[in-house]
């Protein structure tokens, strides 16, 4: 009976912590865009629509994702999901990149559940938006394809240096916990990936980085190439 009260006290707390996270993430994309230059005006329903199509095209590549094992541990999964996250958050602004990639999580965890206890859905909502916010603000701070190149840029930093991070401070102590999984086992995976790897620092070091680093720079890449054609195609005709 103690045992399951603090299991269930435990998993309250990360419950609690996702939803005060998930809140500063919205707030703070909120008073960002009282910020910036005035955004497109939509009228609700087609702003809704343009969400929900970015959505359900991010679930869908978050479905397919795959592990890259000359990087990382199997249980980390490499997507491309925040490209229609981008695409979203570039027409519409911060607070909509943000509503997008939450919806993203809820409709994977609708149509797949979880194998995480979680945790990794947390961490790609929360990652995830490192990427997209900064890329966004920047973006919208003067929309052009040299201001949408910075922003990409910082946010692939963004999610290089906060998701190794959050992962050492966070993310690993919880799933270990969680999961009743020792950390040194899950270092003893990433030793087994990379044989400098002997704590939790080097785990996400040359792990976690380089991971993210990879994601970034594609999902960057394929939002640049990406922008103006699904605009015109996509958006402008919604």
């Amino acid at each position: 009976m103690n045992q399951l009260w603090t299991q269930l006290k435990d998993n309250l707390q990360f419950v609690a912590v996702c939803f005060a996270i998930i809140v500063a993430l919205s707030l703070l994309a909120h008073l960002a865009e009282k910020f910036l230059p005035a955004k497109r005006r939509l009228s609700p329903a087609r702003r809704v629509s343009v969400i929900g199509i970015c959505a359900a095209m991010a679930t869908v590549l978050h479905m397919l994702d795959f592990s890259v094992l000359f990087l990382a541990p199997e249980f980390y999964k490499l997507d491309f999901s925040e490209i229609p996250v981008l695409l979203c958050g570039f027409y519409l602004g911060p607070s909509a990149t943000v509503a997008c990639e939450g919806v993203k999580i809820l409709l994977k965890l609708l149509f797949k559940g979880t194998s995480t206890a979680f945790v990794g859905d947390f961490a790609n909502f929360v990652v995830g938006c490192s990427l997209v916010l900064p890329a966004t603000i920047v973006y919208h701070i003067r929309k052009t394809r040299g201001s949408a190149i910075v922003g990409l840029i910082v946010g692939t930093a963004c999610m290089t240096v906060f998701g190794s991070a959050f992962n050492a401070v966070y993310l690993l102590p919880r799933f270990a916990e969680l999961y009743g999984i020792p950390l040194d086992t899950i270092i003893a995976m990433g030793t087994a990936v990379h044989s400098g790897v002997t704590n939790v620092s080097s785990f996400v070091m040359l792990c976690v980085a380089p991971l993210n680093l990879l994601k970034g720079t594609v999902v960057s890449v394929l939002t640049l190439l990406l922008y103006k054609r699904v605009k015109k195609v996509l958006f402008d005709r919604i």
